[in-house]
This record gives structure tokens, C-alpha cells and sequence, in this order.
């Protein structure tokens, strides 16, 4: 336990900032599952808007460095591989 001023109040903004990178990593992980679902529908037009949007979404959790960008690089390159395989 905190036993300083100086640590209780870092303590504090250590659980805040870990809620704050928990909800968006869940929101990563909710723009994934959004462009997964939309591929295995089959609609190759909708997954590929849907795409667009959680670009944007990984992009900028990755320039927050809640992920690297290079795991944010590969999640873009497979769901973008998917939508292409789709006949």
C-alpha cells in the first residue's frame, strides 16, 4: 500500500489511466469484431466501409500506444485480406 502523499496520488492516476487504456482496448477490439462479423455475413460492399471506420479507430489507439503499430499494421493487413478473399 501507499504510504506518501506522492504515491497514494500516483496510485490514483495509475488506476485511472489503466481504466482509461482498458476501454480502449475494448473499443479495439469492438471495431474488430465489427469488420469480422460483417465479413462472415458476406456483404463484401458493407465490410469494406465497416473497414474504413476501424482504420481510423486501430490507427489511433496505435498513435496513443495503447497497442504497437505494428500489431495495429497486421490487424488492418488481415481484416483487409479477408474482405479480398470474399468472392
Amino acid at each position: 500500500m501507499a504510504n506518501s502523499a506522492q504515491a497514494r496520488k500516483r496510485a490514483r492516476q495509475a488506476d485511472k489511466q489503466r481504466e482509461h487504456n482498458m476501454s480502449l482496448r475494448s473499443e479495439l477490439r469492438t471495431a474488430i469484431k465489427k469488420v469480422t462479423k460483417a465479413i462472415e455475413a458476406g456483404d463484401k460492399a458493407a465490410a469494406k466501409v465497416v473497414l474504413s471506420e476501424s482504420t481510423s479507430i486501430v490507427d489511433s489507439i496505435a498513435d496513443k500506444k495503447i497497442i504497437h503499430k505494428n500489431k495495429a499494421a497486421r490487424h488492418k493487413s488481415r481484416l483487409s485480406a479477408a474482405i479480398k478473399a470474399m468472392a
